[in-house]
């Protein structure tokens, strides 16, 4: 959950997360090596009174900062490409959930567990309690296990969403007639928060994800309970 004034990541929920944060950090490392040389660089040629007009080529200096940027780059490149393919893995996954999309409310479906459907919608700021968010609260979770792959599958029934929680690290559009997926597995318990992160109509900014991360057998007491109501 985000805090007043907090201009970093979210506390990472989920291992790709953490690897998002760790990429990040190294994307800034070189970033900020980089922009510091080349304002040293500025900064002593500008102030150098010695001078030449004279030279037509270097091609030492010319080998110099065409091999360099490239190793910088591919520095950066495979780190980046092995996240892109850690997010589209899928192994096994132990609980499968399809969320669909609506104007402008999600409605969720555990096909593993008897057909378990309902929808979700954001509360009204009446109705909240001591210690709920306001826009972000709604009025059915969606209650995952820890330590067990999710399988997520998003689709939309009329426009073009997204699912997306920052804290897990995930984020897929979800599009008319067709069905993405991502998968993740949820290390702590706790509430995370996410929105629709798609231009969908008027009330685009009133879609919110709610996701209470139990263990297991919390996860089996709700699903009973689910079930026998």
């Amino acid at each position: 959950m985000s805090h007043w004034s907090q201009i970093s990541f979210q506390d990472a929920a989920t291992p790709i997360m953490t690897m998002l944060i760790a990429f990040h950090d190294h994307a800034m490392l070189v970033i900020i090596m980089v922009l510091t040389f080349v304002s040293y660089a500025m900064l002593s040629l500008s102030m150098n009174k010695f001078t030449c007009r004279n030279i037509y080529e270097a091609q030492a200096v010319e080998a110099i900062w065409t091999i360099l940027p490239a190793f910088i780059l591919l520095f950066l490149a495979l780190p980046s490409l092995q996240l892109l393919y850690l997010t589209d893995e899928i192994v096994e996954p132990g609980v499968t959930v399809k969320a669909i999309g609506h104007q402008w409310y999600w409605s969720y479906e555990y096909t593993d567990f008897c057909e378990i459907e309902f929808d979700s919608y954001m509360m009204n700021p009446n109705d909240l309690e001591e210690g709920h968010f306001r826009l972000l609260e709604v009025d059915n979770r969606i209650v995952l296990p820890m330590n067990i792959e999710v399988r997520m599958l998003v689709s939309a029934a009329d426009v073009i969403h997204s699912w997306t929680v920052p804290a897990l690290g995930v984020k897929a559009d979800a599009i008319p007639g067709r069905l993405n997926q991502m998968s993740f597995i949820l290390q702590r318990p706790g509430i995370f928060y996410g929105q629709c992160s798609e231009i969908c109509g008027a009330n685009h900014s009133f879609m919110p994800i709610a996701i209470e991360s139990v263990d297991t057998t919390s996860f089996i007491k709700w699903i009973n309970s689910f079930e026998n109501s």
